[in-house]
């Protein structure tokens, strides 16, 4: 390194480095020493910044991260450093259009790479080096990003699009002559309903500059009907108003709302064990007003100077949440994930490293440069969307915002109707602060379960098709009622099989070890696991018999059929093929809080931060499914998800109904589900794990060998589970072939460790790991086998 830098270089810079004859990376300074390494060491070229980009407490996170889930610590800072910070050879830039032509402003190096890109639109770091001539240009390539000259290739991701609302204003001529409306009421003196519609508008409308078409139905109270009429009188008309979901707020700040006394008394107790704990649980059922809570904590935070970062599983799905806090905090709330684009992502990293005093994030957020972070509130904390699963560092933002706020001396807040089993263990034995809610807002009384033997329905001939006719009149009483209706299937598509009758051959995924999925809008044959697609076929290519069948359903059946027993009712889907955009998810979310869809059909995505007044019932089609899979935790997640998607309904101002169809309705969870007896499920559970040595009284590490040869993986697998036994005897379980064996061409196999819950044993089994890796990676015919390593699996 040159003497010149000597000074420049500290722990959080970025430093040039040439790797090869031509390829030039940016790396970041961890800690500066004088220890002689036992490798070759690479020259430093540049140092890329004059202030650091990194805190200390983000180094800090890292090497827990890279240590606890035994990964690299380059794996995580790929993961943990946004896109424009993370320079290389290959790197590619793109004009910024907007930026104009005007280049006056630019030093001489920065000029020619802009008026390179102005002619050519795009080009790579390496022709950056060519058109100057020198060997470092990410200080130039740096500075266009800042000025906003050019964007980075892979940072031009789509935006959220905006939300659209259907907004009410006073058709002319009355908007401008106000006074005409006068005549119009002497016309309507009979028609009461379209009265108060007008009325209601006019009260609105002084209040708040813009009136949406939902207020005034509500103020009302009237049926859509009514408003129609008035808008094809041309005394009132409608009109789309942008509503950005991650822009500044604008609009008129909203009252949060007085807490109710449970409430308070929640609010109290948490406080108090902040004073002796630094984590609590706060419990409390679907509809209780947790969120309520998080609002009074977070003013709390704010009084204090400190900042929150607030995380949620899935932040796509969760816009209402974003929206709640944007009307009561303003522009104080950034919102944070791996979705937003360039502009937006730079924005909310500068302006944490500031002192934003609230972050809604997913779990990206953790690895944001806080000032003074003082609570972590981790909303839905049993959600398995926190855990990271490809690539590595396979981390669960959980466990990891716990250690982020015990470096910045925070608190934080775990908060869900269905707490994790782990979670839920270490508040009772007192490692957690304990916190219950157990009545929902307003003394409203928790949904009505209806249980539906499928068995029952099936001998006395009562199903139409997937729907029994307990259902199918709830869905009728519901429709007939002006209430909504969402239907639970968690899986999409039409069929998941498709299978010939005579030889029981079924149409199988090319690169992977799965049958393929039916789906009837775009007629294909689709792999959930790696995209490949195919014709579906009439005729059976293993016997040639033409009795092909498609068996069970998905949630596009469920809408097709739907649509032939209620063709009235309005019918959408919200799986991953119809919300998979924002702007689909948007439009959907919106029309159907905007009462313009009777019925969604949905995967799971409905189970996820929806609070929609109108549901009067929630129906699970196949509850079965969920508690039959092969996993520890698959009755843990069915009462969670089932818990969940049942607190749909009822959530404003009565009792909702929960039809639930299933063959065998008498299950444990999902007795305890239809009871609503969660200590029961606990107790049941726990005891369970205990007697089979699973978490929370075990720790276990989960090992994945992939390589496209199966022999190979297969040999492997017993190597390296060989030099486990060694050391850890029958702690260590397996190889066994996973579910599915083969995915995206790669075949695997499985080894998992189960531990006693020993921090010494833990370190040691992880350093054991690492040592295996080496040595079997070295063997002869083994070097190309890929190991994934999970510590604490979900």
């Amino acid at each position: 390194m040159p003497d010149v830098l000597t000074t420049l270089v500290q722990p959080g810079v970025r430093v040039e480095v040439q790797f090869g004859r031509s390829k030039i990376y940016s790396g970041l300074v961890e800690r500066v020493h004088s220890e002689t390494p036992d490798y070759q060491t690479k020259n430093i070229i540049a140092v890329l910044d004059e202030v650091t980009v990194v805190t200390p407490q983000q180094l800090q996170l890292w090497d827990w991260l890279a240590d606890y889930y035994c990964c690299t610590l380059g794996e995580v800072m790929q993961v943990a450093l946004p896109g424009h910070l993370k320079l290389t050879s290959e790197t590619k830039l793109v004009f910024n259009p907007n930026f104009g032509d005007d280049f006056s402003e630019l030093s001489n190096d920065e000029y020619l790479v802009a008026e390179a890109l102005h002619i050519q639109n795009e080009v790579t770091i390496d022709d950056a080096r060519k058109i100057l001539n020198k060997k470092t240009v990410f200080p130039v390539v740096q500075s266009l990003l800042n000025r906003g000259v050019l964007f980075l290739r892979e940072d031009l991701q789509e935006k959220f699009k905006p939300r659209k609302v259907t907004a009410v204003r006073l058709a002319e001529p009355y908007r401008s002559q106000p006074d005409l409306l006068k005549e119009v009421f002497s016309e309507l003196q009979n028609k009461e309903r379209q009265v108060e519609i007008l009325m209601a508008y006019m009260a609105l409308s002084r209040r708040q500059p813009v009136v949406l078409r939902q207020e005034v139905l509500q103020k009302a109270d009237v049926s859509p009907s009514s408003f129609a009429t008035l808008v094809k009188k041309g005394i009132l008309e409608t009109y789309d108003r942008e509503v950005s979901r991650l822009s500044g707020y604008e609009d008129e700040l909203a009252d949060a709302g007085e807490l109710s006394p449970e409430q308070r008394r929640a609010f109290s107790e948490i406080k108090d064990c902040f004073s002796t704990k630094n984590v609590a649980l706060l419990h409390g059922v679907t509809g209780s007003g947790k969120t309520r809570i998080y609002v009074e904590l977070i003013r709390d935070a704010i009084r204090q100077g400190g900042q929150i970062l607030y995380l949620l599983p899935e932040i796509a799905l969760t816009t209402q949440l974003v929206e709640r806090l944007q009307r009561i905090f303003g522009s104080e709330v950034a919102v944070y994930h791996s979705k937003i684009n360039y502009n937006e992502r730079v924005e909310v990293w500068r302006s944490a490293a500031a002192g934003k005093p609230v972050v809604m994030a997913a779990r990206s957020g953790l690895f944001l440069p806080f000032q003074n972070l003082q609570l972590v509130i981790v909303d839905e904390e049993h959600d398995a969307s926190f855990k990271q699963f490809d690539p590595a560092p396979r981390y669960h933002a959980r466990d990891t915002a716990i250690y982020l706020a015990k470096l910045y001396g925070a608190k934080v807040l775990l908060g869900t109707a269905t707490p994790a089993l782990e979670t839920y263990h270490n508040a009772t034995t007192g490692k957690y602060g304990l916190v219950e809610l157990n009545e929902r807002f307003g003394g409203l009384q928790l949904p009505e379960f209806q249980p539906i033997d499928l068995r029952e329905q099936y001998k006395n001939r009562q199903m139409q098709s997937i729907f029994s006719t307990p259902l199918l009149e709830g869905l009728q009483s519901a429709l007939d009622n002006g209430e909504q209706v969402i239907l639970f299937q968690n899986r999409r598509g039409y069929s998941p099989v498709l299978e010939c009758q005579t030889c029981g051959w079924t149409a199988q995924c090319r690169h992977c070890d799965v049958s393929l999925t039916f789906h009837k809008h775009s007629n294909r044959l689709q792999c959930h696991y790696c995209g490949y697609q195919r014709e579906p076929v009439s005729v059976c290519p293993a016997c040639g018999s033409g009795k092909i069948t498609l068996l069970s359903f998905g949630t596009e059946k469920i809408e097709e059929e739907l649509k032939i027993f209620l063709p009235k009712a309005r019918i959408a889907r919200m799986d991953l093929d119809t919300a998979g955009t924002k702007s689909n998810l948007a439009a959907l979310l919106n029309d159907f809080e905007e009462k313009r869809i009777d019925i969604l059909v949905g995967t799971q995505m409905v189970t996820k931060g929806l609070d929609f007044e109108n549901v009067g019932v929630v129906g699970i089609l196949s509850a079965d499914q969920l508690v039959r899979f092969p996993d520890f935790r698959a009755g843990e997640r069915a009462y969670q998800l089932l818990t969940q998607v049942a607190g749909r309904a009822g959530r404003k101002n009565k009792q909702g109904r929960v039809l639930m169809q299933a063959f065998n309705p008498s299950h444990p969870v999902l007795q305890e589900v239809l009871k609503g007896d969660f200590a029961g499920f606990i107790r049941r559970e726990l005891g369970e794990r205990r007697e089979f040595r699973y978490p929370p009284f075990t720790r276990l590490i989960h090992l994945t060998l992939r390589h496209k040869d199966a022999h190979i993986v297969h040999d492997a697998a017993a190597f390296f589970g060989k030099l486990l036994r060694e050391k850890l005897g029958d702690r260590v379980l397996g190889p066994v072939l996973p579910h599915i064996p083969r995915v995206r061409g790669l075949y695997a196999e499985n080894i998992m460790l189960k531990l006693e819950k020993s921090a010494p044993l833990l370190a040691n089994a992880k350093a054991l790991i690492r040592h295996s890796t080496e040595i079997m990676l070295g063997r002869q015919g083994f070097g190309q086998v890929l190991v994934g390593v999970d510590v604490d699996p979900v």
